[in-house]
C-alpha cells in the first residue's frame, strides 16, 4: 500500500509545473530532437530535491542498484523501455553477460540484481551473471530472501571476448561502477558491446563534469519555454589538491564555499527566500552517499576534526578524495509518514521507467539522505508520470511526477553529453567496449 506522501507546496513550484504542464509539447519534441543527437545511456538513476521554489537533481547515477525499490506497477514499462534499449544497442542481441558488484552478503542489492536481470529476460535475451570476485571459481548459488536464488558464476576470458564457460555473450552489462579502476578482464573487449562504457566508471568520471554539462543543456532548455534556469540547477564550484588528512586545500575550500555561499544569499534575497543558505562539500568521484559534508558557513571546512577527516577523505573501496565538488544544497520540504524524503528517479534508454522515496527518519530538510539508516518507499502515484493530466492542478501527483520526469530526463541528457565528451581516442583506450558503432549510428540518424 503506497506511503502518505506530503510534498512541498509553494508558489514558484507551481508555476514551474505550469510552465512544464503548458509546454508538455514543446519539451517532449525538444526531447526527442536531443535524443538524435545523443545516445541516452542504457539505464540511469536520479537524485531529487524538491525545496518548493526549487527542484533539482543532486546526483546521477550510471550504475542503478535499486531496481528492486520500484513499485512492481512500472514493471511492464521498464520491460517495454529495456526492449528499446537493446535495441538501440543489438537489435539482434541474444544473450547478455551482467557483471553486478562484489557484493555477495547485502541482501537489498542483490535483490536489484535480480529484478534488474528479470527484466532483461523478459526483452528475449539469455542472461547470465558473471562476478568479478576471485574466490567465485564455479557457478556460486546466492539464496534471497523470498526463496529465489541467484547464479553468480566465474568469468572466462578468451582473447578478446568475455564470458563464462559455454557462454559467449552478444554484450556485456555493468552494474559495477569501476571505483577501484578497471579490473584487467574488461580491458580490451574489441569485439562486445560494453555497457556502460569503461570510461563512465568513477575512475574516471567526475560530478563537476556531469554538473557542467548540465548547466549548459539547462541554458538551452530553459530558454526554449522561457523558464529561469535557476529553478532547476543548483550552482556549483570545485576544488582540486585537496588532502583532508593533511589538511591540504583547505584555502581553497573555504574561498569557494564563501562564494558560492554569497551567491546563493544574493538569489534569495532576490526572490525573497528566507532559508538559510547551505552548500554540499562532496568527492568529485564516488557514490553510495560518502564523502560527503553540509556547510552553512566556509568556517566549517577549516580545521576538521579526526573524525571529520576520515569521513571525507576516503571513499568506496577505500579510493582516497583529491577533489570535491561544491555544490548549493537545495532542501526538500517532501516527507513521507512524517519523515524527511527526496524522490529518486529510475530512467531506461530515454525514458522515466519509475521511482521511490529515500526516506530517513533522523536527517532534516537539509541534510544528505543517502545515509545509514535510509529507507525506501515506492513512490505513491497511479501512474508512472508519463502521461500529466492539464484538467488537475499544476502540483496534482501525475503532473508533479512529469516535473519530476522532465528534471531528470534533463540530467540524464547532460550524462549522455558528459560520456560523449570522455570518449577516449581511439587505439588508447581503456579497455574498449564503448559501442561506438551505436554512437555513430545514432548520430547519423
Amino acid at each position: 500500500m503506497a506511503s502518505s506522501i506530503t510534498p512541498a507546496v509553494s508558489e514558484p513550484l507551481l508555476e514551474l509545473e505550469r510552465q512544464f504542464l503548458g509546454h508538455s509539447t514543446m519539451i517532449e519534441r525538444w526531447f526527442r530532437e536531443q535524443w538524435h543527437e545523443h545516445v541516452p545511456p542504457f539505464y540511469g538513476s536520479v537524485d531529487l530535491r524538491n525545496a518548493g521554489y526549487k527542484l533539482a537533481p543532486v546526483d546521477m547515477n550510471l550504475f542503478p542498484g535499486g531496481f528492486n525499490n520500484l513499485d512492481p506497477v512500472f514493471l511492464p514499462l521498464c520491460v517495454q523501455a529495456a526492449q528499446a534499449a537493446v535495441d538501440r544497442m543489438c537489435a539482434s542481441a541474444r544473450s547478455l553477460l551482467l557483471i553486478p558488484e562484489s557484493h555477495t552478503r547485502n541482501m537489498f542489492y542483490l535483490k536489484n540484481v535480480a529484478r534488474l536481470a528479470g527484466i532483461l529476460r523478459l526483452t528475449g535475451l539469455e542472461v547470465r551473471l558473471g562476478s568479478l570476485l576471485p574466490e567465485i571459481t564455479a557457478p556460486t548459488p546466492l539464496m534471497l530472501p523470498d526463496g529465489s536464488s541467484l547464479m553468480l558464476e566465474p568469468l572466462v576470458r578468451k582473447e578478446n571476448r568475455l564470458g563464462l564457460a559455454e557462454f559467449d555473450p552478444c554484450a556485456i552489462l555493468l552494474n559495477n561502477d569501476l571505483s577501484g579502476g578497471v579490473p584487467a578482464v574488461l580491458q580490451g573487449l574489441d569485439e562486445q558491446c560494453l555497457i556502460p562504457p569503461l570510461h563512465a566508471g568513477w575512475h574516471v568520471r567526475r560530478k563537476s563534469r556531469h554538473a557542467a554539462a548540465y548547466e549548459r543543456i539547462v541554458q538551452a532548455f530553459s530558454e526554449e519555454i522561457g523558464i529561469d534556469p535557476w529553478r532547476i540547477s543548483p550552482a556549483f564550484r570545485v576544488c582540486s589538491g585537496i588532502n583532508f588528512q593533511e589538511r591540504a586545500g583547505e584555502q581553497c575550500l573555504t574561498e569557494q564555499v564563501d562564494v558560492l555561499l554569497a551567491d546563493i544569499r544574493r538569489k534569495y534575497r532576490e526572490l525573497g527566500i528566507e532559508d538559510e543558505p547551505f552548500v554540499a562539500v562532496k568527492a568529485d568521484a564516488g557514490t553510495y552517499g560518502m564523502g560527503v559534508m553540509m556547510v552553512k558557513d566556509a568556517s566549517e571546512v577549516v580545521g576538521l576534526n579526526r573524525r571529520q577527516r576520515n569521513k571525507m577523505a576516503v571513499v568506496k573501496e577505500g579510493l582516497s578524495v583529491g577533489e570535491v565538488i561544491i555544490q548549493e544544497g537545495v532542501r526538500t520540504f517532501e516527507n513521507v509518514d512524517g519523515a524527511v524524503a527526496e524522490p529518486v528517479v529510475y530512467m531506461m534508454d530515454h525514458y522515466v521507467v519509475g521511482g521511490f522515496y529515500r526516506v530517513h527518519t533522523a536527517r532534516g530538510s537539509d541534510e544528505n539522505l543517502n545515509a545509514p539508516g535510509m529507507e525506501f518507499r515506492p513512490l505513491a502515484f497511479d501512474t508512472p508520470g508519463n502521461i500529466p493530466d492539464w484538467h488537475q492542478e499544476p502540483d496534482a501527483v501525475p503532473n508533479r511526477l512529469y516535473a519530476y520526469g522532465v528534471v531528470a530526463r534533463l540530467a540524464l541528457l547532460a550524462a549522455s553529453v558528459e560520456i560523449e565528451e570522455m570518449l577516449p581516442v581511439p587505439g588508447n583506450a581503456d579497455g574498449g567496449g564503448d559501442c561506438g558503432c551505436v554512437l555513430e549510428s545514432a548520430r547519423a540518424a
